[in-house]
C-alpha cells in the first residue's frame, strides 16, 4: 500500500525468540503446556463459580471476569506463537496483526481495571463489613465490571488506530513474538509524537490510576487490620486479601517497571519478556494462586464433585 511515497506493508515477519530448531521445540512444549494449564485452570474457576451458589458473591463475580480475560488474552497470542515455533517463516498479515494488537490491548487494560475493582471489593469487606452487602450490590458489581471492559475496549481502539496507521516505508520485520505497540512503532518512518502521547495517556488510564487506587485501598486495609487486637482476627482479615494482593503485586509490578521507565532504556528483548510474562505466565498462575490459597474455592470443588457423584447413584 502506497501513498505519497509512504508505504504500509500487507504482511509482517516476526523474528520470535530463537532460530535454533531445538530451542524452538523446547519452547513449543513449554508454552503449549502453560497454555493448556491456563485453559484448564481458568475454565475450572469459571465452572465452579457458575455451578456453586455459595460462590455467587462479589469477589467471585470479579474473579470469574478475570478468568475470562485471562483465557481470551492468552488465546489472542499464544496459539499463533505455537504455530510460528513450528514454521521456518513466521509471517502475519496486516489485518491479523491489527486484530491481535487490538485484543491484547483491550484485554490487558481490562485486567488492570478489574484488579482495581477487586481491590475496592476487599476494601469494603475489611473496612466496612456491616455495609458490604449494601455497597457491593449486584448493580454496583455489574457497573464496575462494565466500566472495566468498556474502558479497556475504548483505550484499545484509540491505541490500535494510531499505531496501525503508521507507515513503515518498506520495513516489515518485527523484532518480537507478537504484534505489539512498541515493536510496531520502531518500524515507523514518520513522526511518532502522537503515538507517544497516546501511549502515555493509555498508561495513566489503565495502569497508573488503577495502581494508585489499589495502593490506596490496601493502605486503608492494612490500617484496619492493624486495629484488630486478636491475632486470629488479623490473620483472617489478611487471608481475605492475600490471593488478590499476590496477583496485584505480580501484574502491576512488572508493568510499572517496564512502562514507567524512560523509553531510551527499553529494549526489544525486554519487551518480549514482558509480553511472554503477561501472555503465558500470569494467566497460568492466577487460578493456582486463587485456588491454592482459597478455602472457599477448595470447598466449592468438593461440593461440586460430591453432588456429581451423588447424582450418578
Amino acid at each position: 500500500m502506497r501513498r505519497n511515497n509512504l508505504t504500509w506493508e500487507s504482511e509482517f515477519v516476526l523474528l520470535g525468540l530463537s532460530n535454533d530448531r531445538q530451542t524452538q521445540a523446547g519452547l513449543f512444549v513449554l508454552f503449549g503446556t502453560a497454555y493448556l494449564l491456563t485453559l484448564l485452570g481458568n475454565g475450572l474457576i469459571i465452572l465452579l463459580i457458575g455451578l456453586d451458589t455459595q460462590l455467587h458473591l462479589p469477589m467471585y463475580f470479579f474473579l470469574c471476569n478475570l478468568s475470562v480475560v485471562d483465557i481470551c488474552y492468552t488465546s489472542s497470542g499464544v496459539p499463533q506463537m505455537l504455530v510460528h515455533l513450528l514454521l521456518e517463516k513466521k509471517t502475519i498479515s496486516f489485518i491479523r496483526c491489527g486484530t491481535q494488537l487490538f485484543f491484547s490491548l483491550a484485554l490487558g487494560g481490562t485486567e488492570f481495571l478489574l484488579l482495581a475493582a477487586m481491590a475496592y471489593d476487599r476494601y469494603v469487606a475489611v473496612c466496612d463489613p456491616l455495609r458490604y452487602v449494601a455497597v457491593m450490590s449486584p448493580r454496583c458489581c455489574a457497573g464496575l465490571a462494565a466500566v472495566s471492559w468498556l474502558t479497556g475496549l475504548v483505550n484499545s481502539v484509540v491505541e490500535t488506530v494510531v499505531t496501525m496507521r503508521l507507515p513503515t516505508c518498506g520495513h516489515h520485520v518485527l523484532n518480537h513474538v507478537a504484534c505489539e505497540t512498541l515493536a510496531f512503532i520502531r518500524l515507523a518512518c514518520v513522526d511518532i509524537t502522537l503515538n507517544q502521547v497516546v501511549i502515555l495517556a493509555s498508561s495513566v488510564v489503565v495502569l497508573l490510576v488503577p495502581c494508585c487506587l489499589v495502593s490506596l485501598s490496601y493502605a486503608y486495609i492494612v490500617a484496619a487490620i492493624l486495629r484488630i487486637h486478636s491475632t486470629g482476627g488479623r490473620r483472617k482479615a489478611f487471608g481475605t486479601c492475600a490471593s488478590h494482593l499476590t496477583v496485584v503485586s505480580m501484574s502491576y509490578g512488572m508493568a510499572l517497571v517496564t512502562y514507567m521507565q524512560p523509553r531510551s532504556t527499553a529494549s526489544a528483548e525486554q519487551d518480549k519478556v514482558v509480553v511472554l510474562f503477561y501472555a503465558v505466565v500470569t494467566p497460568m498462575l492466577n487460578p493456582l494462586i486463587y485456588s491454592l490459597r482459597n478455602k472457599e474455592m477448595k470447598a466449592a470443588l468438593s461440593r461440586v464433585l460430591m453432588s456429581r457423584s451423588e447424582s450418578k447413584l
